[in-house]
């Protein structure tokens, strides 16, 4: 009898891939006898190698290698040489649609994510909002798994064995914890504004974190312009923070670190996904978007969401939506001390 051998396609961006961990480890763990292979772009292999003994990792360039459907079918050709014997389209956009479309006209099994639009769209709606909790992303993949004949219950702590990753793989600054030190991990910037506490704001956090934690390392994380021009500043102005990106060369370094910190403050942005990932408690702030729409961190409590009400929150689900007010409230509005507060009470 042929082994079972299913692929799981997700191309995405950090945070939804991130959020697909759970869910393939449990997978794995629940259904040994089974082959699993996901198919991302390459920044994903270090959130899926060593995961499992069964699970196993392919990158695809859509932009170059895999561009265009002349890219896909050759794509395809040599998905299909991996004799899969089912595909979990965890995406459902129109990449991996047309894959999809391939395989059934194959006729392996095959079965794609619910997004829920309707309800998304309910709980962003102008004029009449429904704020209800939808479906997290763990259990709309979840909901794909137990259609292809695999239903999953999530047993997920962390990427890491107890005690976290290994320190000595750190730069050497890096590599022991004092355990008189507080480590706070701080992710101010998301992909969009409605997602971005502003930089002035976030300065005073970090200030008051230093005024409180006179022995605390603050580690900076994110790359970019933005986080380059402020986390230089910021680094310079303060001896307690460090610029991640000037001394870790690859995410799985930064995976390590984030193992050990006590607590990560981020936005609604794959910096949480990845301190999730490695069992961190994660002081989360929402502006635009909101926990409702079912992207939480795996693990984390709403408790530890800093957001305000606002009748036009949430405005969007992935918050590149321009703000209907102009001023973006719902993050400019957010108190240093509101974050800082939600520090305190995890650290304590």
């Amino acid at each position: 009898m042929k082994k079972e051998h299913i692929l799981v396609i997700r191309f995405s961006a950090m945070g939804d891939v991130a959020m697909m961990v759970p869910v393939i480890y449990s997978l794995a763990h629940q259904y040994p006898d089974i082959r699993i292979t996901v198919l991302s772009r390459a920044f994903a292999r270090p959130f899926f190698e060593g995961l499992a003994p069964n699970v196993g990792f392919m990158s695809a360039d859509l932009k170059n290698e895999y561009r265009g459907i002349k890219g896909l079918n050759a794509l395809y050709r040599r998905l299909a040489a991996k004799q899969f014997t089912a595909v979990a389209d965890l995406h459902s956009v129109l990449r991996s649609e047309y894959l999809r479309m391939r395989f059934n006209l194959g006729n392996y099994r095959v079965a794609h994510i619910n997004k829920h639009r309707k309800g998304r769209r309910r709980i962003t709606s102008a004029t009449k909002k429904e704020l209800v909790q939808q479906p997290t992303s763990f259990q709309n993949y979840t909901d794909v798994f137990e259609k292809l004949g695999y239903p999953v219950n999530i047993e997920f702590r962390s990427i890491f064995p107890e005690g976290g990753g290994n320190l000595n793989m750190l730069p050497k600054d890096m590599c022991v914890k004092n355990s008189l030190e507080q480590w706070i991990g701080l992710a101010p910037f998301a992909a969009h504004l409605g997602k971005t506490y502003p930089p002035r704001l976030m300065h005073q956090v970090i200030e008051q974190l230093i005024a409180k934690y006179p022995k605390a390392r603050i580690f900076l994380f994110g790359r970019g312009e933005q986080e380059d021009k402020y986390f230089t500043e910021w680094s310079e102005q303060h001896p307690a923070c460090v610029y991640t990106g000037k001394h870790l060369e690859s995410m799985h370094q930064e995976l390590i670190l984030m193992s050990h910190l006590d607590v990560m403050v981020s936005m609604d942005s794959s910096n949480m996904h990845m301190a999730s990932l490695t069992n961190t408690p994660v002081v989360s702030v929402w502006g635009a978007t909101h926990p409702y729409a079912g992207f939480m961190g795996w693990g984390q409590s709403e408790e530890n969401a800093v957001q305000i009400s606002l009748d036009c929150r949430p405005c969007s689900i992935f918050g590149q939506k321009p703000c209907l007010r102009g001023d973006y409230a719902c993050m400019q509005n957010i108190a240093p001390e509101s974050i800082v507060e939600k520090v305190e009470k995890i650290i304590k």
